[in-house]
């Protein structure tokens, strides 16, 4: 690591003059974000299912989880992979819950639910992009940044729990076929990112909310086993254990090469993107690898 100073866009509140909060989009990153969706398909069922804690007490449990972790990770002002990743996890769970308390608590059909979270997403969006002027994730360094950061990640799951449910029962489509439709699109959008240069963040940000069905579609095919929809018949439990061994395995291999901090220059693009306004900031600069669908923007 070497150390640089860089003028950096920031705005004369400190909350603006944080490092990064969250991790460079990097090919660690989208192995983790998977796993941990395909975790907020089977935990939420294991809690719920297994435990027996209902889908209420389920909800009041990964909720009240929440809060305190993402107390957590407001409180630093640099991006730590066991705190971000434990926040994915389980805001994973509770948009997962989000979705199955519409659909099984109230009755409200998934043809319903799916078009109403992708409204509800796409008006955070409009209103994060109204009082920030971008949508970039390699500047989330001000309180607000980050609420309207973690408020379109919750709805991407809704989202994609909803959009996965919906494809691989009501369409009678099963799981293995919905894995390969929602890897086929994401594959789709990764071509029109490298190859023809769709930009950057409408790349990333679409390829987010296509992996939230893309985890639960892996999560119900390797939990569940079913004659009509397939599956591999693990358990919850088990499904459950191997991915989270997996992640707690990156994300400590992650947390000591520090692979995937955002180099201080695309902070500075960013910002400079978003017309703010330069103040010095010493900063260091981490390995920069090959960063997936979100290096520019």
């Amino acid at each position: 690591m070497s150390t640089l100073t860089s003028r950096l866009t920031a705005a004369d509140s400190p909350a603006r003059r944080m490092f990064n909060k969250v991790p460079e989009v990097t090919l660690y990153f989208w192995v983790i974000k998977i796993m941990c969706t395909t975790i907020g398909e089977t935990a939420a069922d294991y809690l719920n299912d297994n435990l027996g804690f209902g889908l209420t007490n389920t909800t009041y449990v990964a909720g009240a989880l929440l809060i305190a972790l993402l107390v957590a990770q407001f409180r630093l002002r640099r991006y730590v992979p066991p705190v971000y990743w434990a926040v994915v996890v389980v805001i994973s769970v509770f948009g997962t819950l989000i979705t199955d308390n519409l659909t099984d608590g109230y009755n409200v059909p998934l043809t319903t639910t799916t078009p109403i979270f992708a409204v509800v997403l796409a008006v955070v969006f409009a209103i994060w992009w109204g009082f920030e002027r971008t949508l970039s994730i390699h500047s989330i360094g001000t309180t607000r940044r980050e609420g309207f950061y973690w408020l379109a990640i919750l709805f991407t799951f809704a989202l994609g729990t909803a959009a996965g449910d919906l494809t691989a029962e009501k369409a009678d489509l099963g799981y293995g076929v919905s894995i390969a439709i929602f890897g086929g699109v994401i594959a789709l959008v990764a071509f029109a990112h490298y190859a023809l240069k769709l930009n950057a963040v409408l790349s990333f940000w679409l390829a987010y909310i296509l992996t939230r069905p893309l985890g639960a579609s892996i999560g119900d095919f390797m939990s569940q086993k079913s004659h009509k929809y397939g599956g591999l018949g693990l358990g919850t439990t088990g499904t459950s254990y191997i991915f989270l061994g997996c992640i707690i395995a990156l994300v400590a291999f992650l947390s000591i090469t520090k692979r995937d901090q955002t180099p201080p220059e695309l902070v500075l693009a960013d910002e400079a993107a978003a017309g703010g306004r330069p103040h010095e900031l010493h900063l260091r600069l981490p390995h920069s690898p090959a960063d997936p669908l979100g290096q520019e923007g």
